[in-house]
């Protein structure tokens, strides 16, 4: 899906607490929120009532749901505390997202200005994450080399993943310390980069252009590391060994066999993606288990061999002696997930509004839970086919299942 980027502000006025009294003998304290929704400029006549406001406590994970008035205003009664405050509206391909992260509520009487970025719904997008793992059942311990990704047609018109990218953002971990993005030290708004930094290297699908059809409603399977029969051992885990999947799998860059074992028979070698670039040490590919940052992405006007050859493409990691990622740009990217773990409340965003409003979360890890996109049930019945929830953003588009769709 192309982006198309518009600059986020965050207004949040300074207050002092209000008293709220009911029945109960004890006093509670409750602060008024009220968020407005911004569109931009070149859309503002899109705004509407009755548009999506949450917001989501930080440290309790309490969650609120509100919709705008006509004004375009949603208002909360809030305990005092730090919020997430998201904002998503779509108008058949044309969606509207913002959001705001450390929103601090303490006084009787606060606003909050949400300015949106418009983007549009994309063709392939990320229908499933499987990141974190399973027991070993009957043995002892966790497993989590069974990691895989399923992308999906969204569109009604046959699709190609010739040229196709995918790859997670750094840091690995939503609760690590971001070196790409800041804050700007007037307004206070978070400032990303123009481009999403890929970590450890650029997996590519090959192909001439029309290899790899995907039709509309149709399912492609991306195994990140083993592409093998995983349940022979662990029952609780996926059979990968599957005619048609693909793996990521080259023993040239990625030595480490625990992790990335030869692919099974069932594997065609033209399913094995292509790295075009190493810019990571790892010996073994993987992503986060509990709170990976997923993209799809292509390159546009230039192949991506040609792409990682120009200056700027493969940059160092601020800190880093020697590691570097990718920098693709923002334009470029077909789709994108943010996950956040449900073990920690020190979770921050690495992906811009614009690609990703929101989050889903992974409760915990080892559990055989996985992430997966809703169907929009109206769009399927009128097309004929799945059509999966595309709002970019993915507190709304995703959930957590208990388990694994691959499991049999």
């Amino acid at each position: 899906m192309r982006k198309f980027i518009i600059y986020m502000m965050v207004w949040v006025s300074a207050l002092s607490c209000g008293r709220f009294m009911d029945r109960d003998p004890y006093e509670k304290t409750l602060c008024t929120l009220s968020v407005k929704a911004v569109y931009p400029e070149d859309y503002a006549q899109y705004a509407r009532e009755g548009v999506s406001v949450k917001v989501e406590d930080v440290n309790l994970g309490a969650l609120y749901a509100s919709l705008t008035d006509p004004s375009g205003t949603a208002t909360f009664s809030l305990p005092k505390g730090i919020y997430r405050v998201s904002v998503s509206d779509v108008l058949e391909e044309d969606i509207f997202n913002g959001s705001a992260d450390k929103v601090s509520v303490t006084a009787s009487a606060g606003s909050l200005e949400v300015r949106l970025m418009h983007s549009r719904s994309g063709s392939i997008v990320i229908k499933e994450i499987y990141c974190g793992g399973c027991k070993r059942l009957p043995q002892e311990g966790n497993y989590a080399s069974d990691q895989y990704v399923i992308l999906h047609n969204n569109d009604y018109r046959t699709q190609y993943l010739d040229g196709l990218c995918i790859g997670s953002l750094h840091p690995y971990n939503a609760m690590a310390t971001n070196p790409f993005i800041s804050k700007d030290p007037v307004s206070g708004e978070v400032v990303y980069p123009d481009y999403v930094p890929i970590s450890e290297a650029v997996w590519m699908f090959g192909g001439e252009g029309e290899d790899f059809p995907l039709e509309p409603g149709e399912d492609a399977v991306v195994c990140l590391k083993g592409a093998i029969d995983h349940t022979r051992q662990f029952p609780l885990s996926v059979d990968l060994n599957v005619p048609g999947y693909f793996v990521c799998y080259n023993n040239s860059y990625f030595t480490n066999t625990t992790y990335h074992p030869a692919p099974g028979t069932n594997i065609a070698q033209d399913h094995y993606l292509e790295v075009v670039v190493k810019t990571g040490i790892a010996n073994a590919y993987t992503i986060s288990i509990n709170s990976p940052a997923m993209v799809l992405y292509r390159a546009e006007g230039m192949s991506m061999r040609e792409f990682v050859q120009t200056s700027g493409a493969v940059i160092p990691i601020p800190g880093s002696a020697s590691a570097q990622v990718t920098a693709i740009p923002l334009d470029w990217v077909v789709d994108a997930v943010e996950v956040f773990t449900g073990t920690s409340s020190s979770n921050a965003k690495r992906l811009p509004p614009s690609l990703d409003a929101g989050y889903v979360t992974l409760s915990d890890t080892y559990l055989g839970h996985t992430l997966f996109r809703r169907t929009d049930e109206t769009a399927s019945a009128a097309a004929g086919y799945e059509v999966l929830s595309d709002s970019n953003n993915s507190s709304t588009d995703f959930y957590e299942r208990e388990t694994q769709s691959l499991h049999k």
